[in-house]
């Protein structure tokens, strides 16, 4: 074949060595490569665009084969640029030389390793995809359905997640989230919410990270820096107030400047010794106000039996008063900013740290006192225990007896609202009334 005559040759281009040389190249009629070395070259086309490549040469069995990988696009070097703005320039495949030469070095040390660089760019796209699609909400479903809790009991968690977790890292891949995030979130709960429902974020959010780790999804568990960052929680759930204390918190309760509906439900818990939930989710149809009964079903109750609550006058009062406000609604206490829902658990976290009791007494612990004061009032075991809702632990005793003791457990619960009126009116010193036969 004949070579062209030596003066219509071109000769050789010297290497690129400055991002000028870059800028101001110009396109031909047919495309041309610019080499930089070791493989890179400049590729500019007639339309004017300008593309970084690499020629390698890959083993593949006994043949060796020649392979081109497309880098990304010439971009020049811009004079002022932040940190982000550049990160995301190179996330779009734009390389100034320097970085274009940074990139060849990425894709020579995976061709030494026997890597095709292209392919290698394909499965980290896809890993990437996985990633993003490992959010801290998709974790914590799975974590929730592995739990062997109760379904109201994992719909209150989840509430509790979606109301102060969620909104700050929900939709953030779980590797992508750090210990500085996890901090926000509880230095935001804990200033909202109090340190109780602080402390069961922190909880929850080790427990669903946990999970991530173990599942490969997350290399470390960011909770785990930031664990000391609050100070302890240290609410003593199960010890019982004393009768002065109980009387403070109904005199502060008077005082409290908050929704009627959270006061009231909170007072009803106090008069029946109902369970938080129990009454933050009351229907209007559960009630025989005539009666004074307050049948609880079974899908709202721990152990799934309904159970027969007798309501003391004051407690009567207490919902005919409401009856006009929220008489028309499916919930006895609906939600503020939902009023087709029942209020949130967390009202009263937020109401006791309104009125300076968070720390010092939670929710849970009215049972508690209740339980201590009925027995020190001399009413039996199983009147207390059946108003409590509570199992039998003897097999056999459970089989047995199986009396609601509703006459006598209105009788004693008409006694404890009144004993509830005589401590807050702050007369601490008078013994608690005799048992009523």
């Amino acid at each position: 074949m004949s070579q062209p005559p030596i003066e219509a040759r071109k000769p050789a281009r010297k290497p690129l060595t400055t991002d000028t040389q870059c800028r101001t190249a110009k396109p031909e009629n047919k495309p041309y490569k610019w080499p930089v070395g070791k493989g890179l070259y400049l590729e500019v086309k007639p339309n004017g665009v300008k593309a970084w490549r690499y020629r390698f040469e890959l083993r593949d069995g006994g043949a060796v084969k020649e392979s081109v990988y497309a880098i990304g696009e010439y971009a020049s070097a811009p004079t002022v640029e932040s940190a982000e703005d550049a990160d995301a320039r190179r996330a779009g495949r734009r390389f100034t030389l320097a970085e274009a030469i940074r990139e060849r070095e990425k894709a020579r040390a995976l061709v030494k390793q026997g890597i095709n660089p292209a392919k290698q760019r394909q499965l980290d796209r896809v890993k990437r995809q996985q990633e993003n699609a490992q959010t801290f909400e998709v974790i914590t479903d799975e974590w929730l359905a592995l739990k062997d809790w109760e379904e109201i009991t994992k719909t209150r968690r989840k509430a509790m997640l979606k109301r102060v977790v969620f909104p700050k890292i929900g939709t953030l891949p779980v590797r992508q989230i750090t210990p500085a995030h996890i901090l926000d979130v509880l230095q935001t709960s804990a200033k909202a919410n109090g340190p109780a429902v602080a402390a069961e974020a922190q909880r929850t959010m080790s427990g669903i990270f946990d999970l991530a780790v173990a599942t490969l999804r997350a290399d470390t568990n960011p909770v785990y820096p930031v664990r000391k960052a609050l100070p302890a929680n240290k609410t003593q759930h199960k010890r019982p107030l004393t009768t002065t204390e109980i009387g403070q918190i109904m005199r502060d309760l008077d005082g409290h400047a908050g929704r009627l509906e959270t006061v009231s439900a909170f007072r009803l818990m106090w008069l029946t010794l109902c369970r938080p939930a129990e009454a933050a989710e009351a229907a209007w149809s559960e009630f025989d106000l005539d009666a004074a009964v307050w049948r609880i079903p079974a899908a709202r109750m721990k152990k799934r039996k309904e159970h027969v609550v007798p309501l003391p006058t004051q407690a009567v009062e207490i919902l005919r008063t409401l009856l006009p406000i929220t008489g028309k609604r499916t919930h006895v206490f609906p939600g503020r900013d939902d009023r087709t829902k029942s209020m949130a658990i967390a009202s009263f976290r937020q109401m006791l740290y309104a009125m300076e009791w968070s720390g010092k007494y939670s929710p849970h612990a009215t049972r508690t006192t209740g339980s201590t004061r009925l027995n020190e009032m001399g009413y039996p075991a199983d009147w207390i225990e059946r108003q409590l809702a509570h199992t039998e632990p003897n097999a056999v005793r459970r089989t047995y007896n199986q009396a609601t003791h509703l006459e006598d457990r209105a009788k004693m619960m008409q006694q404890w609202a009144n004993m509830l009126d005589t401590w807050k009116a702050g007369e601490t010193n008078v013994a608690p009334f005799k048992r009523v036969a």
